[in-house]
């Protein structure tokens, strides 16, 4: 934890502040099924609003890697491994205890007991966030910028074949016969996969890892590129048709290789890269260009304390599901008592709403405070 933040980029906390506010939105409706479509991942193929705000987040965590780059130049190669590791291992057991708490279940009797680890998720958002940086850190520190590309390129050309040959030959890009179901079945069992489908499959199983390594390779040249040519009409009109380049491959590529959030397809992380570099091109335009403040504190809340402020959302909702109030949880209790009368889908977007302000309302006093929560 520091008290002092760090020399920033606006544009950069409020693209990283939005993704974060739209996260918790999405995160928690007041009722699952009666929440608007835009705010619903796509069931398999297609895209929704939603699908963007995982892999914005994975780009924002390479716009911060490009600030801190020119920091490991003057450090011993040991020093930046260290931090490199440290951090991914950090971020990947908050992931894992985020997972298992609150750490303790009744067995069928009712004795409290601790929550057995055989069941607990392995792969989740945070733990592919660790990845990702992780493997994009070495990555920029070890290789130059055009042999990172190079090896993102065939990070993203190499995982259309790999899905079609190891799934299954009737479907190999189906739900139930995807590579990165059988990979993480073999790995790592059912037990420890995420069950919201219906059945036993991570939406962040470690085979999708590898192209979602490139939204952040991706996110760490932008905020290069940005730092060094982002305060020119010229440089801002290059990043927007970077941006828009990148969504026809994707649209066109789409055809043979689907569109897919949840097994991270390469046209899944073209179509992203490329929304995310055209969305951070206009919030540099509306804040440094045309020097308006409309919102950008609101979301600069957000932006300056993203990872606590997830944790807060995730931790308080699950504190809320085991919360009894007589024969429903107290998150239940809330939802049907004040923000139901509003109407089935209304009153869930309401309850969505509340919540990210109450989340923000922590990360504004923890600002005004000027404690910013680092790892």
């Amino acid at each position: 934890m520091t008290t002092t933040p760090n020399q920033r980029f606006t544009a950069l906390d409020v693209f990283r502040g939005m993704t974060i506010c739209l996260m918790i939105i999405v995160n928690t409706p007041g009722s699952e099924e009666t929440t608007f479509a835009p705010l619903k991942h796509a069931s398999w193929h297609g895209f929704t609003p939603t699908d963007l705000v995982f892999p914005s987040f994975m780009f924002a965590v390479g716009n911060a890697m490009s600030f801190v780059m020119s920091k490991w130049g003057n450090m011993r190669s040991s020093q930046v491994l260290t931090k490199i590791f440290k951090r991914t291992l950090i971020i990947f057991l908050l992931g894992y205890l985020m997972y298992w708490f609150p750490f303790v279940t009744k067995d069928d009797a009712g004795h409290v007991i601790l929550s057995p680890i055989s069941h607990t998720r392995i792969f989740g958002v945070l733990q592919r966030i660790a990845l990702g940086y992780c493997a994009a850190s070495l990555m920029v520190y070890f290789f130059k910028p055009r042999t990172v590309i190079v090896l993102s390129v065939l990070i993203l050309l190499l995982y259309w074949p790999v899905m079609v040959m190891f799934g299954d030959s009737a479907d190999p890009l189906g739900l139930h016969g995807n590579a990165v179901l059988r990979l993480d079945t073999w790995l790592i069992g059912e037990n420890h996969l995420y069950r919201g489908e219906g059945f036993p499959f991570d939406p962040e199983g470690l085979l999708s890892t590898f192209p979602s390594i490139v939204n952040v390779v991706a996110g760490y040249f932008v905020g290069r590129y940005i730092q060094k040519k982002g305060n020119t009409f010229e440089g801002l009109a290059k990043l927007f048709m970077m941006g828009f380049l990148l969504f026809i491959i994707a649209y066109w590529w789409n055809f043979g290789f689907p569109i897919n959030k949840k097994i991270w397809t390469s046209t899944f992380v073209l179509h992203t890269v490329g929304l995310d570099c055209m969305i951070l091109a206009c919030i540099i335009y509306f804040v440094d260009f045309l020097g308006k403040k409309t919102g950008v504190y609101f979301f600069q809340v957000f932006g300056k304390n993203p990872l606590f402020i997830y944790l807060l959302s995730e931790i308080t909702v699950i504190l809320l599901w085991i919360i009894p109030v007589g024969d429903l949880s107290l998150f239940q209790w809330i939802y049907q008592n004040i923000f139901a009368h509003a109407g089935a889908y209304i009153g869930s977007f309401l309850f969505a709403v509340c919540y990210m302000l109450f989340c923000w309302s922590i990360g504004y006093i923890l600002d005004k405070k000027k404690i910013y929560v680092r790892v």
